[in-house]
Parts: C-alpha cells; sequence; structure tokens
C-alpha cells in the first residue's frame, strides 16, 4: 500500500479538507481530476476564497506518476470518498453536459450518413456517364461497319448519323480511350519490369560461381518470391557460391543439424537446462503470425531450433526475442512449397515429412548466421543493443532537433521504446510481409 503523502498532497492543492487518514484518488484521468480546474463542476461556495491558489504544473512524466502512482490502491472508505465526491458535483452541470453530447454524437452521424448517400449518387452518376459514352461509341462503330456494307442511298443517311455523332462534345470518347490504354499500360510495365528483375536473379543464379557482390546489388530493392529462398541462402553465408557444392553443402548441413538434435534435444528435461526450456515454451506463443504459432507442428519444430540454437552457444543462452528471429527463415522457405502468398491459410503438417525436415534445419542455420553477426544483442546486460539504441538517439538529435527535444524535455528515455525495435528486428511493429521485404535488405549488409 502506497504511504498518505500522495493522497493529503491532492486534497491539500484541491483545497479540500482531508477526509480521514487514508484516502483514494478516483479514476483514471491525466492528469487527475482538480477541483480547481473544474469550477463548474462544484457548487460555488458563498465566500470566495481569500488568497489565490498556485497550482503547480506538472512537467514530467515521472512527476505526474508520482502523483498520481496511488490512484488505483484499495482501502476501506472507499464508500466515505464516494459519498464526498457526489457531493461536490452538480448534478444539473453533469446532466446538461451528457445531454450535449448526445445531440453532438447525433449530429455527427447524420452528417455521416449524408457525406455517404452523396458519394453514392456521385458513383451513380459517374457510371450513368460511363454508360451513355460507351453507348455513343458502339453506335458510332456500328454505322462505320455498316457503311462498308450498304448501298449508297444508306450511305446518306449513315453518314448524317455519324455527324449527328461527332457534334457530339470530343471531349467524351478521348478521355475514356487514353483511360484504358494508361491502366493497361502501367499493369504491362510493372509486370514487365517483374520479369525483368526475375529474369536478372534467375540468370545470376544460374551461372557456375554466384557472383554475391551482385546479388547483394539486386537484393537492396527486394528480392523476387521465386528466388528468395535460394537468394537468403546464399547472402548469409549457409550455402556457397559455387553451384556445384550447394547440394552437397545441403546434405551435410542438414544431416549435422539432425546430429545435433538427436544428441541434445532429451537434455531438456535435465534440470539444468529446464529453465530454458519452459522459457522457449512459453515464448513460442507469442509469436507471429497467429496461425503458425496455432499449429503444433510448427510449435514442435521451433523448440527443437531454439533449443539446440540455446544449447550450442552457452555465452548467451536463450534470450527472449529469439524466437521472433527464427519466423521468416521459417515462412521463406514455406513458401516455397505453396502455390499462393496465403500463409495465414496454410497448413504446414500437410507438407511431407523429409520437406519439414529440411525447412527446419534451413531456418536453424540461417537464423545461427544471423545471430553470429549481433550476438552482443543477447550477451548479459544486452551491449550490443545499446549501442544500437544510443545510435539511433543520436540519429535523432541530428535529423530531428524537437523530436529529440521533447523526449528530452519529458524525460523519456529511447531505451524504453526502442529496445524491442532492436530486440526482434522490428518483428512486432510491422506486418509479416514488411518484415520479410525489410529482411530481404538485412540480408545485404548482415
Amino acid at each position: 500500500m502506497a504511504s498518505d503523502t500522495g493522497r493529503k498532497q491532492f486534497w491539500k492543492r484541491s483545497g479540500a479538507k482531508v477526509p480521514g487518514s487514508i484516502q483514494h484518488v478516483y479514476g483514471a484521468q491525466h492528469p487527475p481530476f482538480d477541483p480547481l480546474l473544474h469550477g463548474s463542476l462544484i457548487k460555488t461556495s458563498s465566500k470566495p476564497p481569500t488568497t489565490p491558489v498556485k497550482l503547480k504544473k506538472v512537467s514530467t512524466f515521472q512527476e505526474f506518476e508520482s502523483n498520481t502512482s496511488d490512484a488505483w490502491d484499495l482501502g476501506d472508505d472507499d464508500d466515505e470518498l464516494l459519498a464526498i465526491a457526489a457531493e461536490n458535483l452538480n448534478t444539473e452541470v453533469v446532466m446538461e453536459t451528457a445531454h450535449k453530447v448526445i445531440q453532438n454524437h447525433s449530429k455527427l452521424q447524420e452528417q455521416h450518413k449524408l457525406q455517404e448517400e452523396q458519394l453514392q449518387e456521385e458513383k451513380q452518376v459517374e457510371s450513368s456517364e460511363v454508360s451513355s459514352v460507351a453507348y455513343v461509341d458502339n453506335r458510332l462503330v456500328k454505322s462505320v461497319s455498316e457503311g462498308h456494307t450498304s448501298s449508297s442511298s444508306d450511305n446518306a443517311s449513315e453518314n448524317s448519323s455519324m455527324q449527328r455523332s461527332q457534334s457530339l462534345p470530343q471531349t467524351s470518347t478521348p478521355p475514356l480511350a487514353s483511360g484504358v490504354d494508361h491502366s493497361t499500360s502501367v499493369t504491362s510495365a510493372l509486370t514487365e519490369r517483374e520479369a525483368s528483375r526475375l529474369d536478372k536473379f534467375k540468370q545470376l543464379l544460374a551461372g557456375p560461381n554466384t557472383n554475391l557482390e551482385e546479388l547483394r546489388k539486386l537484393s537492396w530493392s527486394g528480392i523476387p518470391k521465386q528466388v528468395r529462398p535460394i537468394a537468403w541462402k546464399l547472402l548469409s553465408g549457409y550455402l556457397p557460391a559455387n553451384v556445384d557444392r550447394r547440394e552437397s553443402t545441403l546434405q551435410r548441413k542438414r544431416k549435422e543439424y539432425f546430429a545435433f538434435v538427436e544428441q541434445y534435444y532429451d537434455s531438456r528435461n535435465d534440470e539444468s537446462h529446464q529453465d530454458t526450456y519452459r522459457q522457449i515454451h512459453i515464448d513460442i506463443p507469442r509469436m507471429s503470425p497467429e496461425v503458425l504459432r496455432l499449429q503444433p507442428k510448427v510449435t514442435e519444430i521451433f523448440e527443437r531450433i531454439l533449443f539446440i540454437w540455446a544449447i550450442r552457444h552457452p555465452a548467451s543462452g536463450y534470450v527472449q526475442g529469439i524466437n521472433d528471429l527464427v519466423t521468416p527463415f521459417f515462412v521463406v522457405f514455406v513458401c516455397e512449397y505453396m502455390e499462393d502468398d496465403e500463409v495465414e491459410n496454410f497448413d504446414v503438417s500437410s507438407l511431407p515429412e523429409e520437406v519439414l525436415q529440411n525447412i527446419e534445419a534451413d531456418s536453424y542455420w540461417c537464423m545461427s548466421k544471423l545471430l553470429d553477426g549481433i550476438q552482443d544483442n543477447y550477451t548479459f546486460a544486452q551491449p550490443g543493443i545499446q549501442k544500437k539504441v544510443k545510435m539511433l538517439e543520436e540519429l535523432v538529435r541530428r535529423i530531428d532537433e524537437q523530436v529529440h527535444r521533447h523526449l528530452d524535455q519529458h524525460e523519456v528515455k529511447y531505451l524504453q521504446f526502442a529496445f524491442r525495435w532492436m530486440n526482434n528486428l522490428l518483428m512486432r511493429e510491422v506486418p509479416l510481409r514488411c518484415t520479410i521485404r525489410l529482411w530481404d535488405t538485412y540480408q545485404v549488409i548482415a
């Protein structure tokens, strides 16, 4: 239970009598309710105060927290405080305010409804205009085609009809045609650009020795889904650049991983490793996306990967956040066997067991390669993360001095909000598809 000092200070600032030895502040208002700032809700006194009361401005979050740290404490005198609060409120003012809120809400609802109706009417007008233009175009095409097969007498009448159609405003037809051509050209241009990028990747990967520098340059702007699995394996250093050595390397590393599983995984029940395994078991249900963490097969795979990594890296062991770093590799390697991009609707257990084992081993080795470069993020006191947070602070100070001063003025430390950014490499901050796109670039600079 917090001390009485905060409560007494609050009642002294409000000018009210301290009712009892221990009092509580009700409500979760920010800043807390102060009668001096809400005079319209208090019954006026017959005698005005003789001396003005000077309010102390809360300048920092810490001061505000210290003043309201007991706001949610429980006690035995709650009923007494509620009675006092009820006496200090003007019922008529409260009811009038509530009535105004309801009226304002009703007006806003009516405005939204009118705006939606206007939008629907505009859409109907636009669709009717497009239909009329299309009808005129069809008539024009029909008259031209009939002109080639009809007699000379018919030609005269058709010419007059063509003249009537041509007497229409000439701006109606060209925009329609140009709009169609423009959308078609944009779509085809995007398709051509994507196909061109994919061809560049395929040509680079098909050579006898992949030029990793060129692969990094191409990957900086994103990697096409079709070649992302092989590109990530090459960029992480898991696969060699030489094409002839890749298959043998894959077979050797996959066998090596499952030898670790056979050697170490049963020790998860040992007393010395129970804490590590228990923490892994707790963290896996927190990972993203939800569809993966709810599948028992995925849980089993992630538990093995994380436990084996923790056993083989005793300098850091398992640290919360490492579980999120497996997910991008796992999803990318699973997508290699999917027909669409809907990971949310895919059942991992539908894949053959041999394929799942290959995905598990590849995910382990690629995650290990990534963590080799940032292991100081997860050793004692996590000096790597602290260094990166300090770099972020310096960067914000240089490029946006106003934001930096604002955070400093309110005593907000960068470590308080940026720690998770560094610990999870933004896995919890952006959607999975955005994370995978970011990791295309991570692989380049890793």
